[in-house]
């Protein structure tokens, strides 16, 4: 298996990985004692930050160099 393959695979595990666990902590912060406008700001800087993420795993894992 290549490096490239390797890369790939493991870069979208653990932005899945992470990307379920950001989700998770915003829907429970929202559901909870803050409520939905409660919750809005870190909502905010759960999507900016994945976007963030994302755009690594693209970068560096699948656009060609």
């Amino acid at each position: 298996m290549s490096q490239r393959r390797i890369d790939l695979i493991s870069g979208l595990i653990g932005s899945l990985i992470l990307m379920v666990f950001v989700v998770g902590l915003a829907e429970s912060i929202s559901s909870g004692a803050a409520g939905f406008w409660g919750g809005l700001p870190f909502w905010v800087i759960v999507v900016f930050c994945l976007g963030l993420v994302w755009y690594d795993f693209w970068d560096s894992c699948v656009r060609k160099k």
